[in-house]
């Protein structure tokens, strides 16, 4: 195996994992809303009047709210940086078609072995800041999950009815 291919499979192997970072982004998205479904479904606008009720919900709505910034970050990351590649897609988009072609077309190939590791580093960073984004997103959903649950079950008391989940 030559040089540039070790290059190009280790930029592969980064960019690999870039769908599993956003298919949990996407699944905790589904997640988040079905409890905020499931909430809204199961409360009545005189349950907030009721401390027991609202200071679960305002707990739930706090750790959701933060949860979906996480998630926001994660599906948005600073794509910042790469300045003058020829790989990355936030800096070739800079150049007109006509450039893009006249630069690639002049590169050396140890300038493009060069961009290549440049695309391995910055996408690493860009795909940590994913990873730590989802992992704090997944935690705050969790930490939801007990107001959600006494939001419930406190609503379900008040009325004197088993939670509705559709």
């Amino acid at each position: 195996m030559n040089d540039m291919t070790i290059v190009e499979h280790q930029l592969d192997r980064v960019l690999s994992f870039f769908p599993r970072v956003d298919t949990k982004a996407a699944g905790l998205f589904a997640v988040n809303a079905a409890i905020l479904a499931i909430a809204a479904i199961n409360v009545q606008a005189g349950d907030l009047k009721l401390w027991y009720i609202a200071i679960p919900g305002i707990l739930m709505l706090v750790g959701l709210a933060i949860s979906y910034t996480f998630l926001y970050r994660c599906n948005f990351p600073d794509l910042n940086g790469g300045q003058g590649s020829l790989i990355y897609f936030a800096e070739i988009q800079k150049r007109t078609e006509s450039t893009f072609l006249k630069d690639f077309e002049a590169a050396t190939e140890d300038a493009y072995r060069h961009d290549l590791l440049g695309q391995v580093w910055r996408n690493s960073q860009i795909l940590c800041q994913k990873y730590i984004a989802i992992a704090w997103a997944i935690r705050s959903s969790v930490l939801t999950l007990l107001p959600f649950a006494t939001f419930l079950v406190l609503t379900a008391i008040t009325h004197s009815r088993i939670p509705m989940v559709h």
